[in-house]
C-alpha cells in the first residue's frame, strides 16, 4: 500500500461531506422526478424544464456573478482571521444581493409578455412568469446566505442546507402537482424558493457577525470589486443559461414539448450519480484553490489530486448509468420515457468530460481571471448549441446526446490549454493514464450495453465490467488515503460479529 497523502485525505473528506448530502439529495430528487413523470408526463416535465431554465437565466443575470465573487471575498476575509473585515464583507454582500434580487424581479415582470412568447409562443404564460419573478428575489437572497456559509467553509451546514432543500422541494412540490397538475408547477417553484430562503437564513445566522459602521466610500469600493469580478462570471452564467434555454426553445419547435421533456429527463439522469463529486468541487475545492492560487506548485498538485479523486468516484457511477439506462428511465420516470435511454447513454460521455475539465476550469477563477473564464465558457456554449442544432437535425432527439460529449471534448482542450498557460503545470502521468484508460473502458461498456445478445450474457458481461471498474477504483482510493482493504474487511467482520 502506498504512503497516504494528506491532500487526497482532505479532498475525500470534503467530498464525503458535501457529496454525501448531494447523494441524499439525489435520492430525494429521484422520488420527486418519478412523481412529476407520473402526474405530469413528458409535457409537464418539459414545461418544468422550461420554467426552471428561464428562472435560472434571469437569476444569473440579476445575480451578477456574486455566487463566485461573494465566496471569493468571504474566503479571503475569513483567511485573514480579522473578524471585523469578515463582518464588513458579509454586510456588504447582503446589501448587494437584495439590490440585485429586486432588479431581477422587476426585469422579469417587465419582460414577462416577451418571455412568454419567446418560450412557448403563447401569451397565456405571461401571468405564471410574473409570479415566477418572486423566485428571482428569493434565490438571490438565498445565494448571499450560502456564499457566507461556503466562504467560511462551514461544510456541514452546507450539507444540511442541500438535504433540506431537496426535502422542501419534494414535500412542497408533490401536493402542488397532485392537486393542480401542470398549473401547480409555478406555485411549487415559488413556495420552494421561500423554503430555501428560510433554511439558508437559519444556518447563516449562526455565523458570528459583528455590527459594523457603514462607510459609504469603503462600501462602494467593495461593492464595485464584488461586481467587477462577478460581472465576467455573470456573463459566463448568462451564456450557459441562455444556451440551455435556447436549446429547449429550439427543441420545442423541432420536436415539440414532449421532446423537451425527454431531453430534460435524460440529462437530469445522466449526471445524477456523479453530482456528488461535482457539488464538492464547487463547494470546497474552489475556496481551497483560491487560498493557494499564487503557489503554482501546490496548485498543480491540488488539481491532479482532485482530478484523480473525481475519476475514481465518478467512473463506476458513469459505467452503471450506461448499463442500467433503459431500466433506469422506466423505474425513475415511466415507460413513456424509455425512448430517452439512447440520449442518456451518449450524454454520459459528456459528463465524463465535465468530471475531468471542471478541476481545470476552477483554476481560472481562483487566479482571478474572470475575463478569461468568460471567453472559455463562451466558446464552449456556442459549441454545444451549434452542435446540438446540427446533431438534432441529423439524428433527431438522440442527437442532443451525441452533441454533448463532442462539445465537452473541445471544452476540455480549451481549459487544459489555459490551465497550462496560467500555472505552467500539466496533468501528471497518472492522470493522463487514468483519463485514457477510463474513457476506453466506458466506450467498451457502451458497446457491450447496446449489443443485441441473450439477456443472460448481457448482464454477465456488463456486470463483470462494472465490478472490475468499481473494484479497481476502490483499491486506488484506499491506497491514496492510506486505508487498506484488509483493514476495512477486519472492521466489517468485527462489527458483524
Amino acid at each position: 500500500m502506498s504512503k497516504p497523502d494528506a491532500d487526497y485525505r482532505g479532498i475525500l473528506k470534503a467530498t464525503s461531506i458535501i457529496g454525501g448530502s448531494a447523494f441524499v439529495n439525489i435520492l430525494i430528487s429521484m422520488v420527486r422526478a418519478k412523481v412529476v413523470a407520473v402526474l405530469l408526463g413528458p409535457v409537464g416535465f418539459g414545461m418544468l424544464g422550461m420554467y426552471t431554465s428561464l428562472v435560472s437565466l434571469i437569476t444569473t443575470i440579476s445575480g451578477s456573478g456574486i455566487g463566485m465573487s461573494g465566496v471569493r471575498q468571504i474566503a479571503e476575509a475569513h483567511g485573514t482571521g480579522d473578524q471585523k473585515k469578515v463582518s464588513r464583507t458579509v454586510s456588504i454582500l447582503r446589501k448587494t444581493v437584495w439590490g440585485t434580487g429586486i432588479l431581477g424581479t422587476c426585469l422579469v415582470i417587465l419582460l414577462s409578455p416577451l418571455l412568454a412568447y419567446w418560450s412557448f409562443e403563447d401569451h397565456s404564460y405571461t401571468l405564471p412568469i410574473v409570479f415566477l419573478s418572486i423566485t428571482v428575489l428569493l434565490t438571490n437572497i438565498s445565494l448571499g446566505q450560502t456564499c457566507i456559509i461556503q466562504g467560511t467553509r462551514r461544510l456541514k451546514d452546507l450539507a444540511k442546507i442541500n438535504i433540506l432543500g431537496g426535502i422542501n422541494a419534494t414535500v412542497i412540490g408533490i401536493p402542488c402537482y397532485f392537486f393542480w397538475g401542470i398549473h401547480g408547477i409555478v406555485p411549487a417553484l415559488v413556495i420552494g424558493g421561500m423554503a430555501t430562503l428560510v433554511t439558508s437564513w437559519y444556518f447563516a445566522r449562526k455565523i458570528p457577525v459583528e455590527k459594523v459602521d457603514s462607510n459609504f466610500r469603503e462600501d462602494r469600493k467593495q461593492i464595485y470589486d464584488l461586481l467587477q469580478f462577478g460581472f465576467p462570471v455573470m456573463l459566463t452564467g448568462v451564456i450557459s443559461g441562455l444556451s440551455a434555454y435556447l436549446i429547449r426553445v429550439m427543441l420545442i419547435r423541432m420536436v415539440t414539448l414532449d421532446g423537451v421533456g425527454l431531453y430534460q429527463a435524460a440529462f437530469a439522469l445522466s449526471g445524477v450519480l456523479v453530482n456528488f463529486v461535482l457539488s464538492a468541487m464547487g463547494t470546497d475545492y474552489y475556496p481551497r484553490l483560491t487560498a493557494i492560487a499564487s503557489d503554482n506548485e501546490q496548485l498543480g498538485k491540488e488539481v491532479n489530486a482532485q482530478t484523480l479523486i473525481a475519476l475514481f468516484l465518478a467512473v463506476p457511477a458513469l459505467a452503471a448509468t450506461i448499463i442500467f439506462a433503459p431500466l433506469g428511465m422506466k423505474i425513475l420516470y415511466t415507460a413513456k420515457f424509455s425512448v430517452a435511454a439512447d440520449i442518456l447513454r451518449w450524454s454520459v460521455f459528456g459528463v465524463f468530460g465535465r468530471v475531468i475539465s471542471w478541476p481545470l476550469g476552477y483554476v481560472i477563477l481562483a487566479k482571478g481571471r474572470g475575463k478569461t473564464y468568460f471567453y472559455t465558457e463562451l466558446l464552449a456554449n456556442i459549441a454545444i448549441f451549434v452542435l446540438t442544432l446540427i446533431c438534432t437535425k441529423k439524428w433527431g432527439l438522440v442527437g442532443t446526446g451525441i452533441a454533448f460529449p463532442i462539445a465537452y471534448f473541445f471544452y476540455t482542450v480549451i481549459v487544459y490549454t489555459v490551465f497550462y498557460q496560467l500555472s505552467g503545470k500539466k496533468w501528471s502521468d497518472s492522470v493522463i493514464y487514468h483519463v485514457i484508460a477510463f474513457l476506453l473502458l466506458l466506450i467498451l461498456v457502451g458497446f457491450a450495453a447496446i449489443l443485441k445478445i441473450n439477456m443472460i450474457f448481457y448482464w454477465v458481461i456488463n456486470l463483470s465490467l462494472l465490478i472490475l471498474i468499481s473494484t479497481y477504483c476502490m483499491f486506488q482510493l484506499s491506497n491514496k488515503i492510506g486505508i487498506s482493504m484488509d483493514s476495512i474487511k477486519r472492521k466489517l467482520f468485527k462489527n458483524g460479529r
